[in-house]
């Protein structure tokens, strides 16, 4: 039987960001077990803020700033505070979302999750804005027309919100997750942000 690890996620988080080079080698490590056919890899999107067109509160972005901050000191992770001054920041990552799970069709999610990530954190892009993500898109060799079409369409049936649904059932209720689903078992696996053997030790070991 082969096993799925699940992870979840949001495009817009910024732990998901200082979580990023330690999942990349945990994936790497995990290879071996995706060659044989142990294991695959199943993103799921976990939607940290609905749809808003509301300013956010500047209580809010003084705490989101902090929450850079912290991971910069804790993790080393690299962020572009410039966010703060230039952009017009939305509590709604939702848009951002749903361009993952538009590029997940033709095979191009982790590009666009890391397009838009990196237009945030290091470019000072704002990924609740359409505009960000069709370049983002773009970026990545998708059609900018055929883009805003499905985007409209995931939208329209509400199809990240049975993704964010189906992510609560299985309790994934923060970004990152990680989660190793055998059969009808699920076993989460706790996180190490700056180290991936403990998560490979605790795969393995579910594995067996």
């Amino acid at each position: 039987m082969t096993a799925t690890l699940i992870y979840c996620y949001d495009p817009m988080c910024s732990w998901c960001w200082g979580f990023r080079p330690t999942w990349t080698k945990l994936q790497k490590a995990l290879q071996h077990l995706i060659d044989v056919n142990q294991l695959t890899i199943q993103p799921m999107l976990g939607g940290l803020a609905i749809d808003s067109d509301v300013a956010m509160p500047e209580e809010m972005k003084a705490k989101l700033e902090g929450t850079w901050k912290h991971i910069q000191s804790t993790l080393g992770t690299e962020f572009n505070f410039d966010f703060w001054k230039t952009a017009a920041p939305r509590r709604s990552t939702y848009p951002a979302c749903r361009a993952c799970y538009v590029a997940r069709d033709i095979g191009l999610e982790e590009e666009m999750y890391h397009a838009i990530q990196e237009a945030y954190y290091l470019n000072a892009k704002n990924p609740s804005d359409l505009d960000t993500l069709i370049a983002c898109a773009e970026q990545i060799g998708m059609n900018a027309d055929g883009f805003q079409k499905t985007m409209q369409h995931v939208k329209n049936e509400r199809l990240l919100e049975e993704e964010i649904e189906q992510a609560r059932h299985l309790g994934l209720n923060s970004f990152p997750s990680l989660a190793l689903l055998i059969g009808d078992k699920l076993t989460p696996i706790p996180l190490d942000y700056k180290d991936h053997s403990s998560m490979l030790t605790a795969i393995k070991k579910a594995l067996s």
